[in-house]
């Protein structure tokens, strides 16, 4: 079974992520900020992250630096999935190893269940 990690501090939109993966069979780990986020993800070593950039007590940027220079997690696929849709944003998470980026706003659960469904193989 794939775990899924998702670090997002909005409660609503965690559990409908959770509610759709779980559904598929996913197993799911939820982190309410950054720090919890990448404590989990040590801890655990998740198949995949859902990572929200805006988050308390460490930005998603952080978190993606240091999973990207953890010798354990630096080859899990992360997943951004955040409001900043300024392209300065875009481009840092791609260049700090992000395997994508959405645009919250713009995606049903659905799309995001299929893009991270892609990032699994």
């Amino acid at each position: 079974m794939k775990t899924i990690l998702i670090i997002e501090d909005e409660a609503a939109l965690q559990d409908a992520l959770k509610k759709v993966f779980t559904a598929e069979g996913y197993e799911v780990m939820q982190g309410f900020d950054g720090e919890e986020g990448i404590a989990l993800a040590k801890q655990k070593k998740p198949d995949l992250v859902l990572l929200d950039l805006v988050l308390p007590k460490k930005h998603g940027f952080e978190v993606l630096q240091d999973m990207k220079q953890d010798e354990n997690l630096k080859a899990v696929p992360v997943l951004v999935l955040t409001n900043l849709e300024e392209s300065e944003e875009v481009m840092k998470a791609i260049e700090l190893g992000a395997r994508g980026y959405l645009i919250k706003a713009n995606y049903a659960l659905k799309e995001v269940l299929a893009k991270a469904k892609d990032l699994l193989g």
